[in-house]
């Protein structure tokens, strides 16, 4: 788990190019580039890391969050108490369906935690463009999800 923290940190500050092209290294990676890639984001980091998602909606993990989370007990369960590397799906307006993922990196208390997350910035958190260390996150928008390949280690 510290070798996926360790893999996303590295990450931060790396930004899509050209920028609003959604056109990333993850993408080329996951053979689908120039869509909206958080999720894509977040395989590349478990794949890196040596503990692949596996087949989600794609064979190298997962791009779409709503097909993610419908389908998580392919490759995850959902807990409640969130460790460090669980995968978390961001459903902003309330209505049941996911807008963004990332991972999970620590609780801050007072409702807030912090995660690790591709294509987000400050003003757009869902396609921002960026990977980011977010500071600001609510659990009031978020599901946790613990990946499978998490507790065979």
């Amino acid at each position: 788990m510290n070798k996926l923290l360790e893999v996303a940190t590295k990450e931060i500050d790396t930004k899509e190019s050209p920028s609003g092209s959604n056109k990333t290294k993850y993408g080329e990676w996951f053979g689908l580039n120039g869509v909206a890639w958080c999720g894509i984001f977040v395989s590349w980091c478990f794949a890196m890391s040596g503990t692949p998602l596996g087949t989600i909606d794609y064979l190298k993990g997962f791009a779409g969050c709503p097909y993610a989370v419908r389908n998580l007990k392919k490759w995850g369960r959902l807990v409640t108490i969130p460790q460090p590397g669980d995968v978390v799906f961001y459903d902003w307006n309330g209505d049941g369906k996911f807008d963004h993922t990332g991972i999970f990196v620590k609780d801050l208390g007072k409702g807030l935690f912090e995660a690790i997350e591709g294509n987000t910035a400050f003003g757009n958190d869902s396609n921002g463009g960026e990977v980011m260390r977010r500071a600001d996150r609510k659990y009031k928008f978020a599901i946790f999800v613990r990946p499978k390949v998490l507790e065979l280690k």
